[in-house]
């Protein structure tokens, strides 16, 4: 299992970016030109109505599955139904992957997800929620720390990856 970082995480001074590694005739560029910009993939993650979520089943087959979720504190907080596959793929297994629906404004977050458990936070999250989608989710809610992010708008001009160092 990846480390549990601490609620108070953030991203600032902890990322390092790059360009994708994979094949080379894909023609990604080697130089830095065009990439984007972290806060640029946060606002397409921010303004975003769906996500879509993959969790590992017990069997080790991926789940996929949309699920609505709010950028609060630099962190991707997103929720689920106290019973549902999803919430026990994540009790056995908390890697995940999220991405935007769109296959043109691309951003994917690769880590590990953690369920809140501050009742305060809990009601920053249902107030962010409320503003977004007009309901309060309520619990459980799970926070993404991601370990690896890539995004990009023009492919393969801009193909960009975070990935971030665990402190601890």
């Amino acid at each position: 299992r990846t480390a549990r970082r601490s609620p108070g995480w953030r991203y600032n001074g902890r990322m390092k970016r790059s360009r994708l590694q994979t094949q080379r005739d894909y023609g990604i560029p080697q130089d830095e030109t065009g990439m984007i910009e972290w806060s640029q993939a946060v606002e397409r993650l921010r303004a975003a109505r769906n996500y879509w979520l993959v969790t590992v089943r017990p069997d080790g087959r991926p789940h996929a599955v949309p699920v609505w979720g709010v950028w609060l504190d630099e962190t991707l907080h997103f929720g689920m139904g106290s019973e549902t596959r999803k919430r026990r793929n994540l009790a056995a297994n908390p890697h995940v992957v999220l991405h935007l629906e769109s296959a043109d404004e691309v951003v994917i977050l690769e880590g590990t997800a953690e369920e809140v458990a501050d009742p305060a936070r809990h009601v920053r999250i249902d107030d962010a929620y409320e503003a977004k989608y007009g309901i309060r989710h309520g619990t459980p809610v799970f926070a993404l720390r991601p370990s690896t992010a890539f995004a990009w708008t023009e492919y393969p001009a801009t193909c960009t990856r975070w990935q971030w160092v665990d402190s601890g």
